[in-house]
This record gives C-alpha cells, sequence and structure tokens, in this order.
C-alpha cells in the first residue's frame, strides 16, 4: 500500500519531446518541481523513453512518480486514448506494442509528407525531413511547426485544418483492446484519457458515453481520466458518476505538452487529491509509486 494520505498536487497526464510536447525529461521535472507538483506521471504517445529517463534521474527529495504512457487506438466504434500507469517497460507485451506504435507514426509521417506534396504543393528540405524522421515520435505537430516556419501556415490550427487533417492517408491505428492487454499483461492499470473527447473536436455524453465505457470495460479498462484540463464542471461530473456506477479508478491530467498547448502543469481541474473522488485515492493506493 501506498502512503498517500498528504498528497494535495498531482498532475498524471503530460507529455515531453519524446513525442509531441517541447520540454524534454529534465526539463518537464523541473517544471514539475517548479509548479508545487508532488506526484506526477509521464504519458508520451506510444512511447515509454522518457518515463524511464526521468525514472533514473529523479532525486530523493522529488515529487513521486508513476510510469506512464498512451497510446492512440481506434476501432469500428471510434478512437479512444489509452493511458497505461505502472506497468513494466521491460515486459514483452510492452516493448512490442510501442515498437508497433512507433511504426504506425513514421508510416504515418512518410504519408502525411507525400499528401502535402502531391496535394497542395507543400514540400521541405531534405535536412528538415530527415529532422522529422530523426523525432522519437514524430506527428502531425512536427509537420505543423514545419509549415510554420516555411510560412504554408500562419499557425498550428490553420496547419490542422487547411492542411494535415485533409492529408489522404490509411487509417491505421492500435486496437482499444490490444492496448488495454498490452497495459495489463505487462502489470499496469489501463485507463481511459479524457472520456468525453475521443478525437479532436469529437465529444461524446450521455448514452454514447457509457455505452463506449462498457465496451472498453468488457475489454479490459480498468478506470477513466475523471479530472482534465478542458472538462466542464457537468462533463467531469458525469465521467465520476461512471466511475462510481461500474466501480472503475479515476485519474487526473492536464494533457501539458509545454509550447505545444495552452496547457499549464497542475491544470487538472481537481483542486486538492485529499478531496478527491475515492476512484482517485484507491488508484494512487494501488499503483506502484517511485
Amino acid at each position: 500500500m501506498n502512503h498517500i494520505t498528504e498528497l494535495r498536487k498531482i498532475d498524471l497526464h503530460l507529455h515531453t519531446l519524446i513525442s509531441d510536447g517541447t520540454d524534454s525529461p529534465s526539463e518537464i521535472l523541473a517544471n514539475v518541481r517548479n509548479a508545487g507538483i508532488e506526484l506526477f506521471s509521464v504519458t508520451d504517445h506510444d512511447a515509454v523513453k522518457a518515463a524511464e529517463i526521468i525514472k533514473n534521474i529523479l532525486q530523493e527529495d522529488d515529487p513521486l512518480f508513476i510510469s506512464g504512457v498512451e497510446f492512440s487506438c481506434k476501432d469500428n466504434f471510434g478512437k479512444y486514448h489509452i493511458l497505461g500507469y505502472g506497468y513494466d517497460a521491460e515486459a514483452a507485451p510492452m516493448k512490442s506494442l510501442v515498437a508497433k506504435g512507433h511504426a504506425m507514426r513514421l508510416e504515418k509521417l512518410r504519408l502525411r509528407l507525400e499528401s502535402l506534396k502531391k496535394d497542395f504543393g507543400i514540400d521541405f528540405s531534405e535536412e528538415d525531413i530527415n529532422g522529422l524522421y530523426a523525432n522519437n515520435n514524430p506527428g502531425k505537430p512536427h509537420i505543423a511547426n514545419l509549415m510554420m516556419k516555411y510560412n504554408y501556415a500562419s499557425d498550428k490550427d490553420e496547419a490542422f485544418s487547411k492542411f494535415l487533417n485533409k492529408a489522404k492517408i490509411p487509417d491505421v491505428y492500435v486496437l482499444p483492446g490490444e492496448a488495454i492487454d498490452a497495459i495489463l499483461e505487462s502489470g499496469g492499470i489501463p485507463i481511459l484519457a479524457h472520456p468525453s473527447y475521443g478525437s479532436g473536436d469529437e465529444f461524446i455524453i450521455g448514452d454514447e458515453m457509457e455505452d463506449r465505457l462498457k465496451r472498453l470495460i468488457d475489454m479490459g479498462i480498468r478506470g477513466v481520466e475523471g479530472y482534465y484540463s478542458r472538462f466542464t464542471p457537468e462533463m467531469r461530473a458525469e465521467i465520476l458518476s461512471l466511475a462510481e456506477k461500474y466501480d472503475l479508478y479515476v485519474t487526473a491530467g492536464s494533457d501539458y505538452h509545454g509550447g505545444n498547448k495552452e496547457i499549464r502543469i497542475g491544470e487538472t481541474n481537481l483542486e486538492d487529491a485529499l478531496q478527491a473522488h475515492k476512484g482517485l485515492r484507491r488508484f494512487l493506493d494501488e499503483v506502484p509509486l517511485r
């Protein structure tokens, strides 16, 4: 059992430059310290590298830490982001799924660049293209930054709406059940990230939300991100009610991406972890902490 009775400020959903954030692992640790966070997790997309780096640079008086990851998933019913916490990074299922997710991202990068050139006449220097491929897990934000550099777009919103979201690429994703299985088989806890949001502007509430959650529960999901930076009080109340109904863990996260999103570390809509939903207290008491 973990001693969490004094924890008040937590953030369990942070991204580094290993995926689509802008902070290095050491920078995000420094920013977590400065924000007064007492417990945190790094949840890079399809990558566990930053979490492993942070585990090795933590000092004795640093905030508590949980290893994390976030898998981008899709099935016939929609898109999902599945968080994994407290896993063994060396377990074969986790290593295999991380490798698969990385390979998919590289292939999507290649196809997006091809589509941008063919359909919109957008091209970059060989040096900049090689730089994209050199990223650990390149995605649309990395391409958007280049588009701004070359004045193809004035900001990220324009790069996404006018170009990147219209690029013709195969819709290939990890299945949610596949991600859930890999997390469980690696000793971790799978959690549905920001449940009210599927992907982009997709908004899910009411019966659709509950049906979606029941399908994932059948696959083995163990909890929901009930406290989240973009949730309204009504959205949070709905997710926490479902967590109560189905006896699920609850987590709290900002979805901080450094300079790539206007979200601050600790911006979780959770005022005080001591006053949180019992599902969060149960999660913190059972997940392995550093």
